[in-house]
């Protein structure tokens, strides 16, 4: 009994010393004692008995104590302490709502541990088979989430906030330190960085929790459903690992605890695999050497040496009562004495030898708990193996199963497979022959095309021959006559020196003659005559002899050229006879050769009719889905059907120019070919896209052009069978199927929404000037936002001020984004501009693509007027002279505009375009940015808005039924008030669509889903509700019961 009372009173003691107002951390002493006293009765009666006397209202530090300790009893305490907790749940509930409403910082992290504490102990109570510890093994989970997939989806939002709890005390805590002189070796900043040790060992196996539930929702639910868990999961894995590493680099952790390390990146849910690679993190509280001394409390009695001490204290013997007295006899001392002396020192050594055992035992239980954390490691990779091992069994099931109704299947198939194999079997025979032939065929035309190419060579080299024969007859022709005229010249030559030199005989004989006379009359000079008589008839005889060689000369000259003549007729003869054979072989390979032409122009006129008629079934079966009734659902936009028009315009003309070469060479119908398969897919687009603009058009438009797209199928047949026949191959013309898609052309043009009023020649100024408009607006909403942020740092304090700043941070980075997405969409459009423009200047581009320019237009100015108006929503805010809901609506605006703008920017964009991904990368910060100022938003308005209690303990029955009528009464009227601003939302949409040109026949009912080119600034078309009202089907968000909230 003395000793139960004893150790009641310790426990007193120490509860009186733990929980204290001064600012120092709880000693684990006293909580130890705290712990082995709730063991010890087996639950926390006097714990909080004694507790409840704390004046807790009046000191924060106090009541922060008091939570400490109340986390430590929780983790390490008997089991029962948890049910004992519960009872005073109102009391916890009431301390955190009082220290919530004062401004003092310890009060706020009491508000937060006291919250914290709620949820653990409504956790537990509620999942018994997990111990407050949260030493809980996989199987244990597995059996507390149970098979249900809405009891584990329940399981895994309760983690996460339990998770939230505690991440959200420790980023306090560690917020206030680094805002506050205290650091972690000071007392101060101990007193609070001490229970996050508890909160260390907390999150630790509760990341593990989420990881494993995570998984296992993964394999039962679709991914788009668990969009959200993954997202609240990748916030808390980084804010865990941001915590875990701050603790990591504090003095104060670092001879405490053990702080595991997370991977790098969270993991990935979606691969099944990923799973294997996790590892449980493993917190470990290295043992204390020596404790902490302390003069004014007595020894602390641990659990571990308790027994042997008692034995200790048992093996010690008992002093006798009459010595005790009367002390020894004799008054001396005697043999009593020296045993108690030896007693002494034997337990001395006893004492060091226990010390020493027990330094030993702590290094052995060191070593122990190194090898057990290395053991559980291994355990979870086992597991880890286990888990692999059963979806891998789970997908061989899968794949049994399937195996075996495929194999029920096939038994049910037998007799049809064998019946197609025979058919099979004969249509591979008839195509083996087929692809016989058609290789005989394309041997044949290949062999053909070699003897052609070899006829060719020949009648080129006999052509060659020939020339040489007629240049070689020619130059001998020119031979002989020159060689003629030559001795008709030396004859002609001779001659007239033989008429000279008879002239010149004559003369003399004429001198003879006078000399003679002279002779006669003088004879003094005979005897000169004579000798010059002699000299005259030996120059004679000279003369003679040059005569006759030159008659000899010109005689053989004559032989010469007979003979040359004769060679020359002999070689003549020769040639006319080898023109002849050469002649007969030309003629014979032009035969062949106007064989192989016709063949080739059969050939080509076949492959024409193959194109003809595989582009006549591509017509008719873009006619047969006019008469489909799947192909109702299908819708296309005018502008889309007016670029197929006009393409197919583009390929009648390439269609007619073939046509005209082919006609012009039958040899070569490739261009025709190219032309009709290229004209036949263009206009079955058109044809098939047309219907589906059928479909959203209004009544009279539609049937126009659902008659003008058969017409242009008929006529396009029509076309095709004149290309068949070589008769009517000539009158061919492709210009009723031109007029009939003209006329769709232009229907697809009246179908258009009405551009806006701007003259062509200024919207490449427009454009411009919009987007340095929409950059300048960006510039001045950035800049009121920081003027609004000093004006409220100046204004405002406390939970206001930290709201105020998440707003406009927020707002400032939603600003950067749009301003960034603002450049990379100028730089796409100069990208487009510069690389489609051509030769054109750049207002002739901005001209020629109008449609395109007007949507660059309107899309920059709802980005700048949505950047002015969430301006003017943060001011108010800040001012408390707004609504919170004004700034949600203005930054889904800003979604919606930026949205459109990327919309307009990517239409003519290269898809590979390097600037492009810059610009949807930009797109997708803005949403981002979008998001979070509506997070940011929502938190401010949760945070500043107080709800009041409800009491209605003190009306009588008549006065609760009364309320409750008048409650009913005005749930109708803001009911009948929420269904006309419904209206109106949908009759100012209306009008918003006529303004921005977009009929209402294109717009489709239901969640908001327009047609293809719906206006991408417009949410939600619809009228009567919402798309935000519609809850997502039951087969994608399983059901999840009520919270139990305890009392």
């Amino acid at each position: 009994m003395d000793a139960l009372l004893k150790s009641k009173d310790d426990k007193l003691s120490s509860i009186s010393k733990a929980i204290t107002s001064t600012e120092t951390p709880v000693k684990e002493k006293h909580a130890r004692r705290i712990i082995l006293g709730t063991h010890r009765e087996k639950g926390a009666y006097t714990f909080w008995s004694y507790a409840l006397g704390f004046p807790l209202a009046s000191s924060s530090i106090l009541s922060w104590k008091f939570c400490h300790v109340l986390h430590k009893v929780l983790r390490d305490g008997h089991k029962n302490v948890l049910q004992d907790c519960m009872r005073h749940h109102s009391s916890l509930v009431e301390v955190g709502t009082l220290w919530a409403n004062l401004h003092d910082k310890y009060g706020q992290l009491v508000a937060l541990y006291t919250k914290l504490l709620c949820t653990k102990m409504e956790f537990h109570v509620k999942h018994a088979e997990i111990p407050p510890n949260l030493e809980a093994t996989d199987e244990v989970l597995e059996r507390t989430a149970g098979t249900d997939i809405n009891n584990v989806f329940q399981l895994s939002v309760e983690v996460f906030d339990y998770m939230d709890s505690e991440l959200r005390l420790a980023e306090t805590v560690i917020r206030q330190l680094n805002t506050s002189i205290a650091i972690s070796t000071l007392t101060s900043g101990q007193c609070r960085l001490s229970p996050l040790i508890q909160v260390i060992q907390d999150c630790s196996p509760l990341y593990h929790f989420t990881v494993k539930l995570l998984f296992k929702l993964h394999s039962c639910l679709p991914a788009d459903t668990l969009q959200g868990h993954r997202e609240r999961f990748h916030d808390q894995f980084h804010s865990l690992k941001t915590f875990f590493n701050k603790a990591r680099d504090m003095m104060y952790f670092k001879r405490l605890i053990q702080i595991p390390r997370l991977p790098d990146s969270p993991p990935n849910f979606l691969h099944a695999a990923s799973l294997a690679k996790h590892v449980r993190p493993v917190v470990v509280i290295p043992d204390e050497d020596e404790p902490e001394p302390d003069d004014d409390d007595e020894p602390e009695p641990l659990i571990e040496v308790s027994e042997a001490s008692t034995s200790s204290l048992q093996v010690q013997p008992q002093p006798d009562i009459f010595d005790q007295t009367f002390g020894p006899p004799n008054g001396g001392f005697d043999d009593r004495d020296l045993q108690i002396e030896g007693l002494k020192r034997d337990l001395e050594m006893l004492r060091a030898e226990l010390e020493r055992v027990k330094l030993e035992a702590q290094r052995y239980v060191t070593q122990l708990r190194s090898q057990i954390n290395s053991l559980e490691a291994e355990l979870e990779e086992q597991r880890a193996q286990k888990q692999r091992a059963l979806v891998e069994n789970e997908q061989l099931r899968m794949e049994l199963a399937a195996i075996s109704r495929r194999n029920a299947e096939n038994e049910d198939l037998q007799t049809t497979f064998i019946e197609a194999e025979k058919k099979a079997q004969a249509t591979e025979q008839r195509y083996t022959k087929l692809k016989e032939k058609h290789t005989e065929l394309v041997a044949s035309h290949a062999e053909l095309l070699r003897r052609s190419a070899d006829t060719v060579k020949m009648l080129s080299a006999t052509q060659q021959n020939q020339e040489e024969v007629e240049r070689t007859k020619q130059q001998l022709s020119f031979e002989v006559d020159r060689i003629k005229h030559e001795a008709d010249m030396k004859l002609e030559e001779q001659r007239f020196e033989v008429e000279k030199l008879k002239r010149e005989l004559e003369e003399k004989l004429a001198e003879v003659t006078r000399m003679k006379s002279n002779l006669q009359s003088s004879e003094t000079t005979s005897d000169h005559l004579k000798s010059s008589l002699t000299a005259l008839q030996a120059e004679k005889e000279r003369v003679m002899r040059s005569v006759s060689e030159k008659e000899a000369e010109l005689s053989s000259l004559r032989q010469a050229a007979q003979v040359q003549q004769s060679s020359l007729q002999q070689e003549r003869d020769r040639s006319s006879r080898e023109l002849g054979e050469l002649q007969g072989k030309l003629r014979e390979k032009a035969n062949q050769e106007e064989q192989l032409k016709q063949k080739l122009l059969e050939e080509q006129f076949a492959l024409l009719q193959g194109t003809v008629a595989e582009a006549e079934k591509i017509i008719k079966d873009a006619v047969a889905k006019l008469d489909d009734p799947l192909h109702i659902r299908c819708t296309s936009s005018p502008d889309y059907l007016v670029s197929r028009a006009e393409a197919a315009l583009g390929s009648i003309d390439k269609v007619k120019k073939g046509h005209a070469d082919y006609l012009t060479n039958m040899r070569d119908a490739g261009g025709l070919l190219r032309a009709l398969t290229q004209f036949s897919h263009l206009a079955a687009d058109t044809i098939i896209n047309g219907s589906a603009t059928a479909h959203m058009a209004p009544t009279d438009h539609a049937d126009r052009l659902t008659e003008n797209c058969r017409s242009c199928a008929s006529e396009s047949i029509q076309y095709l069978n004149n290309l068949k026949s070589k008769l009517s191959l000539q009158r061919a013309d492709p210009a009723s199927v031109r007029i009939i898609i003209q006329k769709i052309l232009h229907l697809g043009q009246e179908l258009r929404p009405k551009s806006m009023d701007v003259r062509q020649d200024e919207l490449g100024d427009l454009v411009d000037k919009e987007m340095a408009a929409t950059s300048a607006a960006i510039e001045e909403a950035v800049r009121r936002i920081d003027e609004m942020m000093n004006q409220a740092r100046k204004d405002t304090t406390g939970v206001k001020l930290e709201v105020n700043e998440r707003i406009l941070f927020s707002c400032t980075d939603l600003m950067k984004a749009i301003r960034m997405l603002v450049i990379a969409s100028t730089d796409l459009q100069k990208e487009i501009v510069e690389g489609g423009r051509g030769a054109a200047s750049i207002k002739e581009f901005y001209a020629r693509n109008s449609r395109w320019t007007e949507g660059l237009i309107s899309a920059a100015k709802a980005v700048g007027w949505g950047a002015t108006e969430m301006v003017e929503s943060a001011d108010k805010v800040v001012l408390h002279t707004g609504k919170y809901e004004e700034l949600i609506v203005c930054s889904h605006e800003i979604a919606a505009s930026t949205a459109q703008l990327v919309a307009a920017s990517k239409v003519k964009a290269d898809r590979n375009s390097k600037k492009l991904s810059v610009l949807q990368q930009a797109s997708r910060q803005v949403n981002e940015m979008a998001a979070k100022v509506v997070a940011s938003t929502k938190t401010g308005q949760e945070n500043l808005e107080e709800k009041d209690t409800m009491d209605f303990s003190g009306l009588s029955l008549i006065k609760l039924r009364k309320e409750e009528m008048e409650s009913q009464v005005k749930v109708l009227e803001l009911e009948s008030q929420l269904e006309n601003e419904r209206l109106r939302l949908g009759e100012l949409r209306k009008k918003h669509y006529d303004l921005a040109g977009v009929p209402l026949d294109e717009v489709v009912e239901g969640n908001g889903e327009t047609s293809l080119q719906a206006n991408l600034a417009s949410m939600s078309p619809k009228v009567t509700k919402p798309a935000l009202m519609k809850k997502p089907a039951l087969a994608n968000k399983p059901n999840i019961p009520p919270k139990v909230t305890f009392k």
